[in-house]
């Protein structure tokens, strides 16, 4: 604080009480004593404008000037520009003193912000500090009178610690080595393959001898590079047809079914065959499966739309599943991926449909007669045009309701009339909340991939679909009760990979009596499929996967990805390194994803990245090579990936890149690649987690270490 000075700049008197000023005073007199500083020197410029003005010499006195004497007129102007350039000088200093003085009010007012600053984050932090201190005896009083939940202890018990596993594993299974040297173990061949064991089918064994020696010729040729001879073959070829014939001492045994007709068939050749196919069924009163398309019951105009298809033999899921559909059964279908599904229900949908009134003006508004109900909008539409294939040959209109598209059009094509809807459950329950479409007359329903729609929260939506269904013509809930052919009962067909609780519970709520029919061991990939494992690193992906990409020729491969928008990287990097790519993932349109695809089909492009969108149930054809450049986080979506490849019988490659960071996929990994006889990579067979199921207790006594820390 400082004290008020009079204005004649001398101190005050002593006796009189000195006079303390405020912060805002003492800022009014400082602006005061500036405004007056500043006047006195206009005032003072003014001046010494007037009196150069005084100076300047007049005519008179330029005459005055010429008639004086030079060097005293050369004086005066010296003086004269000496005085000039001292007041010039004097205005410099001046306005440095002025520029200098606003400087330092700048730099102070600087310096009072950053103070004010400092001061501010300083209370923040304190405050912060506080709020810790309040939490931290909250929680001290909370402990004192509530208690605390501490983490209990586990007890290993000493049964439990020393206890002895009865219980096989795949891993403890010695009869089948994994080193591929001990997988084809090397046959006797007695006197030289002209030899026999007692009690074996002889005819096998000369079948069995007639191969080996085929197989050793044309070793033997490759090594020294000789090519066959026609005598050679024909040789070979007389060996085995007569390694086929029955002669006198061989074992004569019954005929196989396959050459037999149909009412020559005995219980044991059912049996036989349905071993062949691998079927196996669960239910009561199953009709036997049909051996071939003229064996079928389907009509004359859908056994010619089939032979134009191109189908020549059904698969084993079309079998066994549509005979059942022709009886009205529900049937909960259970088979490998790419194992033609979708033709086993919509043959016995179009029978179904053929019985019905053809649609017309007064019952087209009550909605169609079949839903096809499928996860993704691309399995939607590729059931669309496998159902097209078969309808149109008898005049049945198809229509596919998908996200993506106007829901206005796709209603106006519904009421328009149509007998099958082929929709995707959340599309089609808008389309019923909107009253688009009614399902007053559906009393056939299939539910593709049932165990995908409810992984994907559809849960809901189908319960909703199914729940829009007429109920008045439910079939009887005694199994042994026969149906009567002529009636029309509601019918549900569901197809799954998997069969995980969820869709149990729907079958168990919504099928009467189901027949489960099963193709393989559920949840299986098909033997046609050559499985590659390697352990790598993050960084060492993108040069692996072009890699193999180069070895690709002019086949097609897809690369699946965990994220739509590393599956976008992966895609732009692949590009830039001129590999013909292109991307399906939930990001994109639905146009831009079936321009993909399409491009895809057609070879345009032969590489696809791909999130799981495309990993169930999309069928495309000759896919040589399945990568998964990011392992799924469970073994059902290993399963539907890889399926993407060795479909309709013909072989496929399926590469999978592992890290460190997938552990909880190892054990179920293990168990598949050693039930399938794939190699398994040391790294993958050593680690830990690949020795237990996650979540099980170990059956192996604690580490020494382990026992230390519990006690």
């Amino acid at each position: 604080m400082s004290r008020s000075v009079d204005d004649s700049g001398t101190k005050p008197d002593p006796s009189k009480k000195p006079v303390f000023l405020t912060k805002a005073q003492r800022e009014e007199l400082a602006l005061k004593r500036r405004h007056e500083e500043i006047a006195e020197q206009k005032r003072r410029s003014e001046q010494l404008l007037q009196e150069q003005g005084n100076n300047r010499p007049s005519s008179t006195d330029n005459d005055r000037d010429h008639d004086r004497d030079p060097r005293e007129r050369d004086r005066d102007r010296d003086r004269g520009d000496h005085h000039r350039s001292r007041d010039r000088d004097r205005e410099r200093d001046r306005e440095r003193e002025s520029r200098d003085r606003d400087r330092e009010a700048e730099r102070r007012k600087r310096e009072r912000d950053r103070d004010e600053e400092l001061k501010e984050r300083e209370r923040a932090r304190l405050e912060k500090l506080a709020e810790r201190e309040r939490e931290k005896e909250l929680d001290a009083i909370k402990e004192q009178y509530l208690g605390s939940k501490k983490p209990k202890k586990r007890v290993i018990k000493p049964s439990e610690k020393f206890r002895f596993s009865f219980d096989w594993e795949n891993t403890e299974d010695t009869s089948r080595d994994m080193n591929a040297l001990y997988q084809n173990p090397h046959e006797a061949r007695l006197l030289f393959g002209r030899g026999f064991r007692a009690g074996m089918d002889r005819r096998e064994q000369k079948k069995l001898a007639a191969k080996n020696e085929r197989e050793l010729r044309e070793e033997i040729r490759k090594k020294d590079g000789i090519e066959e001879s026609a005598i050679e073959a024909a040789a070979l070829k007389k060996k085995e047809l007569d390694a086929d014939m029955y002669d006198t001492f061989d074992m004569r045994v019954d005929r196989h079914w396959s050459d037999k007709k149909l009412e020559e068939m005995t219980e044991r050749d059912w049996r036989i065959f349905r071993e062949d196919h691998n079927i196996s069924y669960k239910g009561s009163r199953i009709p036997r499966p049909m051996r071939n398309w003229a064996e079928s019951k389907l009509t004359t105009e859908l056994l010619k739309a089939v032979e134009r298809a191109g189908y020549k033999k059904p698969s084993p899921i079309q079998m066994a599943a549509i005979p059942l559909g022709l009886q009205q059964r529900d049937v909960i279908g259970v088979a490998e991926t790419g194992s033609g599904k979708t033709a086993a229900f919509v043959l016995p949908m179009l029978t179904y449909i053929t019985r019905l009134p053809p649609l017309s003006e007064e019952n087209e508004a009550e909605g169609p007669y079949a839903v096809v109900m499928a996860p993704t909008r691309e399995l939607a539409q590729q059931i669309e045009d496998e159902t097209v294939k078969f309808a149109h040959y008898l005049g049945i209109k198809v229509v596919s309701i998908v996200g993506g598209q106007s829901i206005e059009e796709q209603g106006f094509r519904i009421r328009q009339g149509c007998e099958v809807v082929i929709a995707t459950p959340g599309r089609l329950l808008d389309c019923l909340e909107r009253r688009y479409c009614v399902l007053n007359q559906c009393n056939y329903i299939v539910l593709d991939e049932a165990d995908r729609m409810i992984d994907m929260g559809f849960e809901p939506q189908v319960v909703g679909v199914l729940d829009a269904m007429p109920s008045s013509n439910m079939k009887p809930e005694n199994e042994d009760e026969e149906l009567d052919e002529k009636r029309i009962y509601r019918t549900t067909y569901m197809f799954s990979a998997t069969m995980p609780p969820a869709v149990e519970r729907l079958a168990r709520k919504y099928l009467r009596n189901p027949v489960v029919v099963t193709i393989g061991t559920a949840g299986k990939t098909t033997d046609l499929i050559t499985q590659h494992v390697f352990m790598v690193k993050e960084s060492e992906k993108m040069y692996k996967l072009q890699k193999l990409l180069d070895e690709l020729g002019d086949k097609t491969a897809i690369v699946f990805i965990n994220t739509k928008k590393q599956a976008d990287t992966v895609a732009k990097n692949l590009d830039k390194n001129g590999y013909r790519v292109t991307t399906l993932h939930g990001g994109k349109s639905q146009d831009q994803r079936e321009i993909s695809l399409e491009g895809f089909r057609t070879k345009r492009y032969n590489v696809l990245v791909a999130t799981d969108v495309a990993g169930r149930g999309i069928d495309i054809p000759d896919v040589a090579h399945v990568i998964n450049y990011d392992m799924p986080n469970n073994i059902e979506a290993y399963t539907h990936r890889i399926g993407r490849t060795g479909r309709a019988g013909k072989t496929g490659v399926a590469t999978t890149f592992l890290t460190m960071q997938d552990t909880e996929v190892f054990y179920d990994l293990k168990q598949m690649l050693t039930q399938s006889n794939s190699p398994v990579p040391p790294e993958l067979a050593r680690h830990e987690a690949s020795k237990f199921k996650p979540g099980s207790i170990p059956d192996r006594p604690p580490r020494r270490q382990e026992t230390l820390f519990t006690h």
